[in-house]
């Protein structure tokens, strides 16, 4: 080898170790770090140079070693995954655009008491339409599972509830109305967990079919349903239509004829229950029998069938609150009905709400489209499900309507 190479090679070895064995990539200047609820948020100042992000290292209640990255355009970084109240440390590196990376700085801090711990202290449960009702405090506003063991000394069951809101209501649905032990324990996502928690015993309250003697139209309020053999008051008759034999004849029938020459959606049919009741669920069928058609063969998701609507309440049929907006759907497949479908619209269409309802007087179905018609809008049927509260007046025995004043 010529002396010129040997040098060559020498020179090449002596800055490569050199540039393996060094950094330059100063350290963090750490400002102050603020404990919370299971972890920390450590403020600092970046050095000066190309830096890419800060590298934060640590080892988790679990025993995890854990890496968590904070972009340079940010002050701060936050770490997480601790319980008890143990000194923890955390190790904090700079690192630039070629991935080199700063000595650590080793923070040592006591984090507050974990928010698992504080959600699992803060459950309230109590009874509510077919279950339960669940609420707690997460002031961490971070994601946690708490899991919700069911006894009613013949069956039990575990339920896995999930929020990361700071005040959720969360329902549990599905459970008889016995007496049933109710417990918790809470985790995180990084698998800290508390004990369990007995929670108590309690009777989930029955869910009733809401009883319709009572229901009035509020006929100022409302679309004129009265066309040829239908009546809106058919809506809630408890009678529903099918479609073998025109003897149960049980429908409304919009025509717009009778209501200033057109249908001007929505079409509302506003109803007075006389009662008070809260729902959780609602049942809707559709007219099922066609003097046109074939015997037997049903007028599901036909042209003047019913298709959507919004459903409303209310405590004075003033101020109204939507409970949502609804659509039976079109099953069609080539024109074709599949038989399911037809199954479906013959038991009725069951709607079930994200929540219970706040207790409420009247309600009103306020259609927004059928299948088609720009003449005659059809329903059968309606019922809702939940628990009746109140019986106010009049009595069904004293009108066969209720009239709002004209300002209502």
């Amino acid at each position: 080898m010529s002396k010129l190479l040997k040098i060559l090679v020498l020179i090449v070895m002596i800055f490569g170790c050199k540039n393996e064995n060094s950094s330059e990539v100063s350290i963090i200047e750490i400002i102050e770090v603020i404990p919370n609820n299971g972890g920390g948020t450590i403020y600092y100042n970046l050095p000066t140079g190309d830096i890419l992000y800060v590298e934060a290292s640590f080892v988790n209640s679990q025993g995890e070693n854990v890496k968590r990255n904070s972009s340079s355009y940010n002050n701060y970084i936050e770490v997480d995954g601790f319980v008890g109240d143990s000194e923890v440390e955390v190790e904090l590196r700079a690192v630039n655009s070629n991935d080199e990376s700063s000595e650590p700085v080793l923070v040592r801090f006591v984090p507050l008491t974990s928010f698992v711990y504080l959600v699992q202290d803060s459950i309230e449960i109590s009874p509510d339409l077919g279950g339960v009702k669940l609420t707690w405090n997460n002031p961490s506003n971070k994601t946690v599972y708490v899991y919700l063991n069911i006894n009613n000394g013949s069956e039990s069951e575990t339920r896995i509830l999930s929020s990361k809101s700071i005040n959720p209501n969360i329902f549990v649905r599905g459970l008889q109305a016995i007496s049933t032990d109710f417990s918790s324990r809470v985790e995180d996502v990084d698998g800290n967990t508390t004990g369990e928690k007995n929670l108590g015993t309690y009777t989930p309250l029955f869910e009733q079919k809401i009883e319709k003697n009572s229901w009035r139209l509020v006929s100022n309020l409302s679309i004129d349903g009265n066309a040829w053999e239908g009546r809106t008051t058919n809506f809630w008759d408890d009678i529903i239509d099918t479609a073998e034999t025109n003897n149960d004849n049980s429908y409304f029938i919009i025509w717009r004829d009778r209501n200033s020459g057109t249908l001007q959606w929505p079409l509302d049919i506003v109803v007075d229950m006389n009662k008070k009741a809260r729902i959780n669920r609602f049942v809707v069928w559709q007219r099922a029998y066609w003097y046109g058609g074939q015997a037997g063969v049903p007028y599901y998701y036909q042209a003047e069938n019913l298709k959507s609507f919004d459903l409303f309440v209310s405590n004075d049929a003033l101020n109204w609150d939507l409970l949502g907006s609804f659509d039976l759907g079109n099953p069609a497949v080539d024109g074709v009905i599949p038989e399911q479908s037809l199954e479906e619209a013959a038991n009725g269409h069951e709607f079930s709400l994200e929540e219970v309802t706040g207790e409420f007087r009247y309600f009103k179905f306020s259609i927004t489209s059928n299948f088609g018609s720009d003449t005659y809008v059809h329903g059968s049927e309606i019922s809702l499900y939940g628990i009746c509260l109140l019986y106010t007046s009049p009595s069904p025995r004293d009108v066969e309507e209720s009239r709002m004043p004209s300002s209502a």
